[in-house]
This record gives C-alpha cells, sequence and structure tokens, in this order.
C-alpha cells in the first residue's frame, strides 16, 4: 500500500476518531476506527459509497435533473451536456425545439437531417417548409405552435431513430412536454407515433384517432418529408390536420 493511501487512511481514522467523541460511539459498514492496517479498508470504503450516496451523487441522476428543470430554458441547458441524447455521429448541434411555449399544440418529429442540424431548429428544410403551408392551409401559424423531434441529435445518414437512441431521448421529450402542457399533439411519421404510444404498429392503424397523453390528446399523421416522396400521401394528412383543426377549436385552443 502506497504512503498516499496510508496518509488517505489516517485521514478517515482522525475524522471518524472526532465524530465519535462528538456523537459517541457508531460503526461504519463494518469498519472501525483504528483498522489503519486492515486489508478490507478498501471493501469498507466501497461499501460506504455504495450503502450511503452522497447528495451529490443523487443529483447525477438523470431523472432528478429533469425534474429540476421548472423552465424550458434550464432544460434546454441540461440537454447541451447530455451526451445520453447524442447519436453515433460527431459533432452535431442540439435540436432542442422552437415555437410558442405556450402553445395549444405541439408538433413531434422524428430526427433532425442536415439542415435542422446546421440551424439548430426543427423542420427548416423542405420538409419543414411543407410542413408550413400545412399548418396555413389550416390556420396555424408555425409560430403559434411548438415543434420538436424524438431525437435532439442528428443521427448519420439521415436515418430512422433506432429504439435505443429512442429511450434515451423519450425522458427528455416528455419533461419537455410537461413544461409546455400542451392541448393537442401531433406527431409526424409512424417513428414519433410509436415511440411516444409504445406500441409496435403501423401508422394507418394509428392514424385517424386521439389517445390521451400526458395530459394531451395526441394523434398521428405522415411525416412531411414521406409527401416529398409519396404525393398520394397528401390527401390523408389533409383530412387528418382538417380534424386536428376541429379538434383544436373543440378543446378551447387558443384562437
Amino acid at each position: 500500500m502506497s504512503d498516499n493511501h496510508l496518509d488517505f487512511i489516517d485521514d478517515v481514522i482522525r475524522f471518524l476518531e472526532n465524530e465519535r467523541e462528538i456523537y459517541g460511539d457508531f460503526t461504519v459498514a463494518g469498519f472501525s476506527p483504528g483498522d489503519k492496517n486492515d486489508t478490507s479498508v478498501s471493501d469498507s470504503q466501497e461499501k460506504i459509497k455504495t450503502e450511503s450516496p452522497s447528495a451529490d451523487t443523487k443529483n447525477y441522476n438523470p431523472e432528478n435533473l429533469l425534474k429540476q428543470c421548472s423552465t424550458l430554458e434550464e432544460l434546454r441547458s441540461l440537454c447541451e451536456t447530455a451526451d445520453v441524447l447524442r447519436t453515433d455521429l460527431d459533432g452535431t448541434n442540439l435540436v432542442f425545439g422552437v415555437g410558442n411555449q405556450n402553445a395549444d399544440l405541439m408538433l413531434i418529429g422524428e430526427a433532425p437531417g442536415e439542415q435542422e442540424d446546421r440551424q439548430g431548429e426543427p423542420f427548416v428544410g423542405a420538409a419543414g417548409q411543407l410542413l408550413n403551408k400545412i399548418l396555413e392551409a389550416v390556420k396555424f401559424r408555425r409560430e403559434d405552435v411548438y415543434i420538436a423531434n424524438i431525437l435532439k441529435h442528428r443521427p448519420p445518414g439521415n436515418r430512422n431513430p433506432n429504439p435505443e437512441e429512442r429511450q434515451r431521448s423519450l425522458p427528455y421529450l416528455l419533461r419537455q412536454i410537461e413544461l409546455i402542457q400542451p392541448k393537442l399533439i401531433l406527431c409526424l411519421g409512424k417513428i414519433s407515433g410509436i415511440t411516444l404510444l409504445n406500441r409496435d404498429t403501423t401508422l394507418r392503424s394509428l392514424r385517424g384517432k386521439y389517445y390521451p397523453f400526458h395530459g394531451a390528446e395526441l394523434t398521428v399523421t405522415y411525416h412531411p418529408a414521406a409527401l416529398l416522396r409519396h404525393p398520394k400521401w397528401k390527401r390523408p394528412v389533409w383530412e387528418d390536420v382538417q380534424k386536428l383543426r376541429e379538434k383544436y377549436d373543440e378543446l378551447g385552443g387558443k384562437p
């Protein structure tokens, strides 16, 4: 055992002896003062760490950190440093979300693309321009709603988010939803819908229905990027957003 380790043990022993003088006899995980040469000291120290985690250690629990975020700004700051949100593509920017923080309608896509990564904002490419037109067609302005994605970092090759990435990102998105408190959530694309609803099914089976979700009503439609590849799906989307507008007005959404 090195001199540094012995010095550390001396410090621990002195601390425990002082505590004993103040508070009386006690034991800590099988280690008692005077065991300076006990080879089980390292094991005892590990027991102390395991059995009595410090408050600082508890604060690093992601769930606790998320609960401590009382504003979107605090949540965004947390997301900036959350490595669990990153994909295996290096050097990506955080794409947190954009729009009205008090929106009654929240739109949730799947993952940022190249343009979104560059600008740090969801839905700014060709699919985003189409989304703006879809919203305007049913009398919504982009600045009136809130837009986010399941993932907050771009995956390589703009591929679909894999299950592990989705599960790591989901708690952060759920906290985002809790802070915004929308009346309605529109999932854009199958990945968004099955992730939030925790269902393994087809987009077709999800469409046209409303599901209770964290105090809101949730529905699912095609992703705007899919419409660019398959124009035949524009009519089903038009039907979906018309119903969305009706539901929004029915729930007393902000005009």
